[in-house]
């Protein structure tokens, strides 16, 4: 039995504990905590749940930071505002979200096969103000994450019924201005749960991102989180000039400032459409949910990240351009019965995907406009149609989990996964055309002891795996050089394992500890920056992470955690380069303090330790470590409002948000290019101050 106290700690839900299983009904649960991650609520140490009260304290400068809310995860930028974070997490730089699935309402985020890189998550359209719950997995241990999933997954909700009408005004500095509205009024049974959004920012750039965001979401919801319905409608569209990563002696030489571009013409749009629905049901023995969804997205992405290396007379810029509609579904269903005496589950599930491009395509441009690339002489070396590509992928999983409560401390969670991939590329060039399908069988194990003490025991292992772009599985000539390409295994297999323990035996305190180990077959990727593939090396990361929550007071509250990691190429170095994997994180540390209603008073002190990484197999050349801390103070008056104040790196400190070491070539430099250090750094001190309103 939890002490009372821990029943605060948040919304004891969990989609695959036993223990939530046994239940259909939930009494409601007063939110307390940030965290809802108490001894009985998971089937692993480094898993959990984020609760709302997270979102309502916590300063979040983009909305993709609502992942650095799952503990060890950081979320980085080198590029616009409306461009897809870079996403780190447990030794991984897992790029734009490879490796790290991301659903929201049931929609995966990771795009397949996308113009700009494998598992490209965009979350510039999420509005924190909504969101209900973040469920968080770590590692491949759960029969229900596929594709994407190997280092871990989140699970994001949008409310489906809301205290009440709120609207806010914010304004900041560097030209940031907010206008958010959000209500659920009732209508027949239900409610319209809605969102509307308005964002402009320049940020600190000496050349102005002018970032404008348009976003809404209007949702019809019936019932409540056992049986019931929702249909929800999104809608988002951005655009906005980037100062994308720049070249260290580019800085050193005074030729653009910390803040400067090497191509102010650099930017984006983006638009993004769906409706999804999703379907609940409990019954006296089990529980059943469907859900499905349909996406259209478009993207016009221009970089320029070597500057004139491949073009001397024009430039490097390029476009990467795509427009796709994703639809799909899943359905699961829940069996509780028993085995002799023994309490027992049985879970099936099926998800279906297919996603459609038309086109997703690799252009030359200079100043955005589409053009061949030309040599010193003006010759023409690279088209400005470098490739372009129908592409259709899709995909079946079908999975199985038994859980089996041995006795009153043991239980287990068995599971297999089977996965089926197919792909249809149509390329411009006929070469790189092709089928492609490929399958695989992903079993799962999960062994959970005690509670003892007030402590419960982890033992977990198994296989995951992420897919390869389809132009990476068809592919036989390189786009830009013609030469022969390699073709890549469009499924790439992981296999982890943990062992973790989590404990409230010190009053007020829940703590866990996970030892983890994930090895990786290989780091195969299609490099949508080249339009060709890359096969990186076999990998083995292992780690070990603290995750510590603390409420003495149910007005204060404090969240700590710690990792660290150590990863290396898994094979015999075999062209002598070193055994380092570039972008590999180390350490991480994070720790919150959050303050809420002293009087009227709240608000949250958030801190950030982003440890160096070797950008150079050899580990020759390694990043700097990054601090930031941020912070919210508030006051709540004449009960319907309240004004605060965030505060962004708070101690203005001239650090990175992420580092890359490779070959560019300045105006004037000579053919060939220079090995360099390039960096995108974080953004400097900001103030925004906002007025919110409940009616």
């Amino acid at each position: 039995m939890r002490p009372s106290w821990l029943c605060g700690l948040g919304l004891f839900v969990s989609a695959t504990s036993f223990a939530a299983e046994e239940v259909p009904q939930l009494d409601t649960i007063v939110v307390i905590g940030n965290y809802s991650n108490a001894v009985g609520s998971s089937d692993a140490a480094s898993q959990g749940v984020v609760t709302p009260k997270m979102f309502e304290n916590r300063p979040i400068l983009k909305p993709g930071e609502v992942l650095e809310t799952i503990p060890g995860l950081i979320i980085s930028q080198h590029s616009g505002d409306g461009k897809a974070n870079q996403y780190y997490l447990r030794g991984y730089n897992l790029d734009h979200g490879t490796d790290f699935a991301t659903y929201l309402a049931g929609m995966p985020l990771n795009m397949r096969s996308h113009a700009h890189g494998q598992g490209y998550t965009d979350l510039n359209f999420l509005i924190p103000e909504l969101i209900s719950r973040v469920d968080y997995h770590k590692g491949t241990y759960f029969a229900e994450d596929g594709d994407f999933s190997s280092v871990g997954s989140a699970r994001i909700s949008y409310a489906e019924n809301l205290k009440a009408t709120t609207g806010s005004i914010t304004l900041g500095q560097y030209g940031f201005r907010r206008a958010l509205a959000i209500g659920a009024p009732a209508l027949g049974a239900g409610r319209v749960v809605y969102g509307v959004e308005y964002q402009h920012n320049d940020g600190p750039w000496d050349h102005a991102a002018d970032f404008k965001k348009y976003n809404g979401v209007l949702r019809y919801a019936l019932g409540d989180s056992n049986n019931g319905f929702n249909v929800t409608g999104m809608a988002y569209k951005a655009n906005w000039d980037s100062t994308d990563q720049i070249a260290q002696r580019a800085v050193d030489s005074g030729l653009v400032g910390r803040f400067g571009s090497l191509d102010t013409t650099d930017g984006g749009e983006q638009s993004r459409y769906s409706l999804s629905t999703q379907w609940r049901a409990s019954q006296a023995n089990g529980r059943t949910a469907v859900n499905a969804y349909l996406v259209r997205s478009k993207l016009n992405l221009f970089s320029n990240f070597s500057y004139f290396l491949d073009s001397p007379s024009s430039g490097d810029q390029f476009e990467q351009a795509e427009k796709r509609t994703l639809l799909g579904g899943e359905a699961s269903q829940i069996w509780f019965s028993k085995l002799g005496d023994k309490d027992m589950s049985n879970q099936v599930g099926v998800q279906l995907r297919h996603d459609n491009l038309d086109p997703v395509a690799l252009y030359g441009t200079a100043g955005r406009r589409r053009t061949d690339k030309l040599d010193a002489d003006g010759n023409p070396t690279i088209p400005a149609v470098t490739r372009e590509d129908k592409v259709k992928e899709s995909s079946i999983g079908l999975y199985y989990q038994n859980t089996f409560q041995w006795t009153e401390w043991f239980r287990s969670i068995a599971g297999i996964r089977a996965d089926y991939f197919k792909f249809k590329v149509n390329s411009s060039r006929a070469e790189n055309s092709g089928n492609k399908n490929d399958s695989l069988i992903s079993p799962k194990l999960s062994l959970i002891f005690g509670p003892w003490a007030k402590t419960e025991y982890f033992l977990n292992v198994g296989r995951g795996f992420h897919s390869n772009d389809a132009r990476g599985a068809t592919i036989t000539v390189d786009p830009k050089t013609g030469d022969p390409a390699d073709k890549v295994d469009p499924l790439v297999r992981t296999l982890g394992a943990e062992i973790g323990v989590r404990t409230e035996i010190v009053p007020n305190v829940e703590t866990s500890f996970a030892l983890w180990r994930l090895k990786q077959n290989s780091e195969l990727l299609f490099v949508g920056d080249a339009g060709t593939t890359e096969a990186s090396r076999p990998s083995l990361r292992t780690g070990i992470e603290w995750d510590l929550h603390y409420i003495p007071k149910p007005w204060l509250i404090f969240d700590f955690n710690a990792a660290t990691t150590r990863s290396k190429f898994n094979d015999n170095d075999p062209d002598g380069i070193g055994n380092r994997i570039p972008g590999a994180l180390e350490r991480v540390i994070t720790a919150g303090v959050t303050i809420d209603d002293i009087n009227g008073w709240f608000g949250n002190v958030q801190y950030r330790y982003f440890g160096q990484r070797p950008l150079i197999e050899d580990n020759s050349v390694r990043s700097k470590s990054t601090i930031l801390t941020n912070a919210r103070v508030g006051y709540k008056f004449a009960k319907k409002w309240n004004v605060h104040m965030d505060v962004f790196n708070l101690f203005d400190r001239k650090v990175n948000d992420i580092d890359y070491f490779y070959t560019s070539r300045l105006a004037g430099e000579p053919a060939g290019g220079v090995d360099d250090i390039h960096f995108h750094p974080a953004e400097k001190r900001s103030l925004r101050l906002t007025l919110t309103g409940s009616f």
